[in-house]
């Protein structure tokens, strides 16, 4: 099994926040569509990945590098959050192939074109210096290889911001950041927002309400309460990703040159050539 060249030393650490209360991990409570774009993320990526060397950064909780390794020849998980790593390396310990160390997005620590596929899942409003991270994703991938990033879209009607959060990216923002260093970038929707039903006006307008008043909690736990209260019975999260977990609905190719209403999340994908 090859092993990725990583540098021992973290060199600048992120701002000392807690991360955590943002972060997806077992035994957390969430809504079934939750569970979906948790699941179809993971699964839209494994094309870029099969017997590749793969990075995901901001790994959170580690739960979805037991699915890339299923089908990667070796996978790297980093996040800047002490906590988040510890208990990643925790479900990940044993698997062959796995690393998993704290690193700074800014500065990955990791040597020039050795990697296949970076993969960046609902992380990018988090960072300080999001073309950094681009031009750090052109650096380590080897020509051929892939980025893929997943977002919210800050163009759908319902969304609100997460606290630690530094920019929002509507669909041609995304393609120009990435473009910026790729030439290129493919968009896709996934998760495509129904706007018709009582019950779908009714969550729509308590959301809307609530973030014109700030009334929505920073904490994903506190968000579940207020969701099992307003949308009805939660799951838990899964020590693992899974195929079959949740229904899987392929992300949709989209159109770049204009914002997008139409989905939840967004998708960008960008070969190195």
């Amino acid at each position: 099994m090859k092993t990725l060249s990583v540098r021992n030393e973290l060199k600048q650490p992120g701002k000392s926040i807690n991360l955590t209360v943002v972060t997806e991990a077992p035994g957390q409570y969430a809504t079934v569509e939750q569970v979906e774009r948790l699941y179809q993320r993971y699964r839209f990526a494994r094309r870029y990945i099969d017997g590749k060397d793969v990075i995901e950064v901001a790994c959170g909780s580690g739960i979805g590098l037991g699915y890339l390794a299923g089908s990667a020849r070796s996978v790297l998980g980093v996040d800047i959050d002490q906590k988040n790593v510890s208990v990643a390396r925790e479900l990940c310990a044993g698997m062959p192939g796995m690393r998993v160390e704290r690193m700074d997005a800014h500065r990955l620590d990791v040597e020039d074109s050795s990697l296949d596929a970076v993969l960046l899942f609902e992380a990018l409003y988090y960072l300080e210096d999001p073309v950094r991270f681009i031009g750090e994703t052109f650096r380590v991938l080897r020509p051929g290889g892939a980025v893929v990033i997943c977002t919210v879209n800050k163009d759908w009607g319902d969304f609100h911001p997460s606290p630690y959060t530094h920019r929002y990216f509507s669909v041609p923002e995304l393609r120009d950041l990435i473009s910026a260093s790729f030439g290129a970038a493919t968009m896709y929707g996934g998760i495509p927002i129904e706007k018709g039903g009582a019950k779908n006006r009714m969550v729509s307008f308590i959301k809307r309400t609530a973030t014109k008043h700030n009334l929505i909690p920073g904490s994903l736990a506190a968000r579940a309460y207020l969701k099992r209260i307003f949308m009805g019975k939660l799951v838990p999260l899964p020590e693992r990703i899974t195929d079959g977990m949740a229904p899987y609905r392929e992300p949709v190719e989209i159109p770049s040159d204009r914002p997008c209403k139409d989905f939840k999340i967004i998708y960008a994908v960008a070969i190195k050539k």
